[in-house]
């Protein structure tokens, strides 16, 4: 029998049509049964019972300006924080390791831990503070509502050198918060890193965590945010400013925050705006919603303004003083030298704009920062919610009266990178007949200066009568000592150090008993200074204190071997530089104060006073951390120190101590 091809294939095909029919029909009846379906992989986050961090790479590109050695790419990511533990996390903080010269344009319901604005630079990393909600809730307690357990912030920004295909992701994620421990972070794939923060079982607290309010916290410098008054569509605020810093101190402060939700200042009392003006708010949101206001009777409608003490004069002003601590010209000392003058505080009257229109709804304002002028730099934090402040009543017959609501912003004094100190120290001592100065460039030098000075030349070591000569009419005496001692000199010669207030520590005897140094202030500043106080820290030296004779001193309690001194009531003034007797021909001379101190070496045994043991290692100016020398005057490059020199100077230190009594 045979078979035929060709008919053979028609007569398969219906069969095999009716086949794959067949099979569709029933593969559809299966899938449309209950029975079960592999599921996806369950994401990290279920596996954590404790802080789930997760940092999201999810977009980039490149933009101008082209530059192939730095190109400069747009990043977009989402940060993720969910709480999975048992307890409510208060105040939560995240931190970022961004490492790629990153700046921050924006990023969604946080704010910068460190009070910065944004944009800002982050390369060396960044803390994120949640901000308006800065607490998250346990999925217990909100039966798993993930709007009140998690928080997602969406990060844009700039970094720098990182193109497709690679990504620009952080070091490192963590929760900041006291008592967690977070682990080395994984990273899945190439875009996605993850971290499950667990609390820390040694971790002992005495909060509980059903306490309304945040409790208030120990810093450098305080600042209290405190509702007096309220009204459905204003409050009045009182801000206070507390130092609490043996060293810390303020001339001139400036203060300055950010409203987050179009508010604006109409009055205020015990300060000022450093500029008055309303237009923003004429031509802004505020002069359409109110608009039978006369904006010209207000005083500042800034997103972030900044606020200046008024001077003395205004303190019993009824229409802008009369306010505790207010009108001292920005000047807030260290409690140690003035607890009466170690605070500031004004009032300010707030305007609020919907949907906050209510008297119970208050924001405080963010990205807290002060400065003054020559003080140490402070970096505060956000502002936490604390309990009502209280007002004692000033006649004492009444009970206390209480707050609306409080925040606490806590700054600390930091050295941001890169800063320079702006003031500095010369060295000198009887055993050497040369000075050795402040350091070049020690408080900053111009960009522009490589053809006229040498910013890394160490500087010329000078005579004594050079001390009191402007760096720039100093050049011929540095030379000419130079050339007389052999010295080397750079060329080009090395710039000046650009300090407004140079200090002098002189080592002016050494005997048996005990010893003498000299400290000398100098100021090149235009603006001189009043109630000025500086410290010296003398790590081996400071228990040897005797006494000072021009100025009044005290070794600080709680403050390593350091020996505080201000100006005698009468002399606490160092005037500004001033014009010279022919300002035709003499150079200008600075403003000066000028003090012995004497030490013992009882109980002191071993020390060596010219070894180096009778000069700081730290000099502060005003809460400013001076910049030192980093050699110290020998006594082998100088000439012999005969007994008459050193009988001389016991003499006329004798004569000297002797004249103030």
């Amino acid at each position: 029998m045979s078979l035929n091809p060709k008919s053979h294939s028609k007569n398969m095909a219906p069969i095999t049509f009716l086949s794959l029919f067949l099979l569709i029909s029933v593969a559809v009846q299966v899938a449309g049964q209950t029975s079960p379906v592999a599921e996806a992989p369950a994401p990290a986050s279920d596996d954590c019972n404790g802080i789930f961090l997760q940092y999201v790479f999810t977009s980039g590109s490149k933009i101008k300006p082209s530059d192939p050695k730095n190109q400069p790419y747009k990043f977009q990511s989402i940060l993720s924080i969910t709480n999975n533990g048992l307890d409510e996390l208060k105040l939560w903080r995240v931190f970022v390791g961004f490492q790629h010269d990153e700046l921050l344009v924006s990023a969604s319901n946080v704010v910068l831990a460190d009070g910065s604005s944004l944009p800002a630079k982050v390369g060396n990393g960044t803390v994120f503070a949640g901000f308006p909600n800065a607490d998250l809730k346990t999925a217990i307690e909100t039966a798993g509502d993930a709007t009140q357990t998690s928080v997602q912030v969406q990060i844009t920004g700039t970094q720098f050198g990182v193109g497709s295909p690679n990504v620009p992701m952080p070091s490192n994620i963590s929760l900041v918060n006291d008592g967690f421990i977070c682990p080395k972070p994984s990273i899945q794939g190439k875009s996605v890193m993850q971290v499950c923060c667990a609390k820390d079982p040694k971790f002992k607290t005495n909060l509980t965590l059903d306490e309304e309010f945040s409790p208030r916290k120990d810093g450098d410098l305080t600042i209290m945010y405190d509702i007096l008054r309220t009204y459905d569509s204003n409050y009045w605020a009182q801000v206070k400013i507390a130092n609490h810093n043996p060293l810390g101190r303020l001339d001139n402060w400036r203060l300055s925050w950010d409203w987050m939700k179009d508010e604006f200042i109409w009055e205020m009392k015990g300060a000022y705006p450093s500029v008055v003006d309303t237009s923003d708010c004429v031509f802004g949101p505020q002069g359409k919603f109110y608009q039978s206001l006369d904006f010209s009777n207000g005083l500042n409608c800034e997103r972030r303004p900044t606020i200046i003490d008024l001077p003395l004069e205004k303190t019993n002003d009824t229409k802008l003083g009369m306010i505790p601590f207010c009108c001292r010209n920005g000047t807030i000392l260290p409690p140690a030298m003035d607890p009466s003058k170690s605070a500031s505080a004004f009032q300010i009257n707030v305007f609020k704009m919907p949907p906050d229109l209510n008297r119970s709804s208050f924001t405080p304002p963010q990205n807290w920062k002060i400065e003054g002028r020559l003080n140490p730099d402070y970096k505060c934090g956000p502002p936490v919610r604390v309990s009502p402040s209280q007002f004692p009543d000033p006649s004492g017959l009444l009970p206390d009266t209480a707050a609306f609501a409080s925040w606490q912003v806590v700054c600390n004094i930091t050295q941001p990178k890169g800063a320079s100190p702006r003031c500095c120290v010369s060295f000198s001592a009887f055993y050497n007949e040369s000075i050795i100065p402040c350091p070049t460039c020690s408080c900053g030098c111009p960009s522009n200066t490589a053809r006229t000075c040498s910013a890394k030349a160490p500087a010329l070591l000078l005579p004594s009568q050079a001390l009191l000569v402007p760096f720039e009419n100093r050049t011929k005496m540095s030379l000419a000592w130079a050339d007389i001692n052999h010295l080397p000199v750079s060329n080009p010669l090395p710039c000046g150090d650009n300090c407004g207030v140079s200090i002098n520590w002189h080592l002016f005897t050494d005997y048996r008993g005990g010893w003498s140094a000299r400290i000398t202030l100098f100021n090149w500043d235009d603006t001189s200074f009043a109630d000025w106080f500086t410290a010296v820290q003398l790590d081996k030296a400071a228990l040897g204190f005797d006494a000072v004779y021009s100025f009044n001193g005290t070794i600080l309690d709680g403050v390593n071997n350091t020996l505080f001194m201000q100006g005698l009531e009468g002399l606490n003034y160092l005037v500004a530089e001033t014009d010279g007797a022919n300002p035709e021909k003499d150079p200008r001379v600075p403003g000066k104060q000028q003090s012995v101190i004497s030490f013992t070496k009882k109980n002191i045994p071993g020390i060596n006073i010219p070894g180096g043991d009778g000069f700081p290692t730290k000099v502060y100016f005003n809460g400013e951390e001076c910049s030192l020398p980093k050699i110290l005057p020998t006594s082998s490059s100088s000439r012999r120190i005969s007994s008459f020199t050193v009988t001389t100077s016991i003499l006329a230190l004798v004569v000297f101590m002797l004249m103030r009594q």
